[in-house]
């Protein structure tokens, strides 16, 4: 049984007539017949008395008509109900992002615009484990509508998402810096640039990670040669803090994610600022991807950072 054959007898039970209902119906005459026929078969009795002019309803047909208002009433009504939510759905915009950016920035800026604007989205908590290779990946199938990262020239991802496939905004401006744990009496452990026959322990970055060669190029090219031995390596930043609040050596921390502990006493700076390592953050999205929030996210988003209005 179909809810359109429902439609069709509620339809001739109100004009008793069914060159008429099936007008009504936008269908011919013998479709509608053949409908409400199926619906006698599927009952098992006579609906309508045909022998009547006008047509009318028999016992049976007047308890079937009841119930198929009552059934065509709740299939519309759970229809429109399934098109909210999927119109809902198809609203909502979902973001990638690094573990660090999640927990020192999205949650701190962008959420809260996005709520102040009434325009949802939703954390792809997967991507909190990817490395650079797979936010670009996403973007380009349509996995998410927006990727918030770190960026800096070397970083090898930036050539990928830098091309004419994606569009970016700087979100914010970020720091590398060097940092330490303290020892019994409050001062740095460890301090750059280290000696040659006392290289200090360095906590550094696996291959893949964002920030490994930006690092690379940054200790290759400084002018003091920074004399490092790496103790261990982690691919996000969250691990490289945790390993250097233990006292396992130095590395470098985006300043959002080592503020607190800084301002704490946790944590010192191994080094001055020109041990510090410039970074953006930006906000990246398909070209191609024309959903209208998206669209009207980004405009606003535009529009504060232009204006300096968004807290970052």
């Amino acid at each position: 049984m179909e809810v359109r054959w429902l439609d069709d007898f509620i339809a001739l039970a109100r004009t008793r007539h069914f060159s008429r209902a099936a007008e009504e119906r936008n269908v011919t005459q013998p479709t509608l017949s053949r409908r409400i026929k199926l619906l006698e078969e599927e009952m098992g009795t006579t609906l309508i008395d045909r022998n009547s002019l006008p047509l009318s309803l028999t016992p049976a047909g007047e308890v079937f008509l009841a119930g198929a208002e009552q059934m065509s009433r709740i299939a519309r009504e759970t229809k429109a109900n399934c098109n909210e939510i999927r119109e809902q759905q198809s609203n909502r915009l979902t973001l990638a992002t690094t573990q660090t950016l999640y927990l020192s920035l999205y949650r701190a800026t962008l959420l809260p615009f996005s709520e102040e604007h009434d325009i949802p989205i939703d954390l792809n908590l997967k991507s909190t484990s990817w490395v650079g290779a797979d936010f670009v990946n996403a973007l380009a199938q349509g996995e998410c509508d927006l990727v918030l990262c770190f960026w800096h020239p070397h970083m090898r991802v930036a050539e990928e998402l830098d091309d004419e496939r994606f569009e970016s905004l700087v979100v914010a401006q970020e720091m590398l810096v060097p940092v330490t744990a303290n020892d019994d009496t409050g001062q740095p452990l460890y301090t750059l640039p280290g000696k040659k026959g006392q290289p200090l322990p360095y906590i550094g970055y696996y291959e893949n990670a964002f920030m490994r060669p930006v690092l690379d190029h940054f200790i290759q090219r400084h002018a003091q040669s920074p004399q490092l031995v790496t103790m261990n390596e982690n691919v996000h930043s969250v691990s490289v803090k945790a390993m250097i609040k233990e006292g396992f050596g130095l590395g470098w921390l985006p300043r959002r994610l080592a503020s607190k502990s800084l301002e704490h006493g946790s944590l010192s700076l191994a080094g001055g600022r020109h041990w510090q390592i410039p970074l953006e953050v930006r906000l990246y999205r398909n070209r191609q991807n024309v959903q209208t929030s998206l669209k009207e996210f980004w405009s606003l988003l535009e529009q504060a950072l232009h204006a300096a209005t968004l807290k970052v």
